[in-house]
C-alpha cells in the first residue's frame, strides 16, 4: 500500500477549515455579532438566512464526516480502495476528491440510480 501521509495531512487541513467554517456558521446563527432586527420584515429575511446557514452547516458536517472516514481508511491501510467493489480508485479521482470512497464506476452507478 502506498504511503498516503501527505494526503492524510491535506485531509486534516481540510477538516480544520471545515471546523472553522462550522464555527462561523454557528456564530452567525446564534447572532453573536448582532441580535435579531426589531423590524418584522428584516426578521423574516434573517430567518431565511438562518435556513440557508443550517443547510450549509449540514453540508459542511457531511463533508467533515467523509474526511474523517478517509483518514480512518488511510490509518487502516484501505485508502484508495473502493468500498463498494474493492477496485483501486484512480489517482486522478483521489487527487480531485481526496475523500472519495468509491471508484468512478461505482460513483456513476450510484448517481444514476441503476442496479
Amino acid at each position: 500500500m502506498k504511503d498516503y501521509q501527505e494526503v492524510r495531512e491535506q485531509l486534516i487541513n481540510m477538516l480544520k477549515e471545515l471546523d472553522e467554517r462550522l464555527d462561523r456558521i454557528s456564530a452567525d446563527i446564534r447572532r453573536v455579532d448582532k441580535p435579531l432586527e426589531q423590524d418584522f420584515s428584516e426578521q423574516a429575511v434573517e430567518t431565511e438566512n438562518d435556513e440557508v446557514l443550517d443547510a450549509l452547516g449540514d453540508t459542511t458536517r457531511e463533508e467533515a464526516e467523509q474526511i474523517k472516514q478517509a483518514i480512518s481508511r488511510i490509518d487502516a491501510g484501505s485508502y484508495g480502495i473502493c468500498t463498494s467493489c474493492g477496485a483501486v480508485i484512480g489517482q486522478d479521482r483521489l487527487h480531485a476528491l481526496p475523500f472519495a470512497k468509491l471508484c468512478i464506476d461505482c460513483a456513476e452507478h450510484l448517481e444514476s440510480g441503476t442496479d
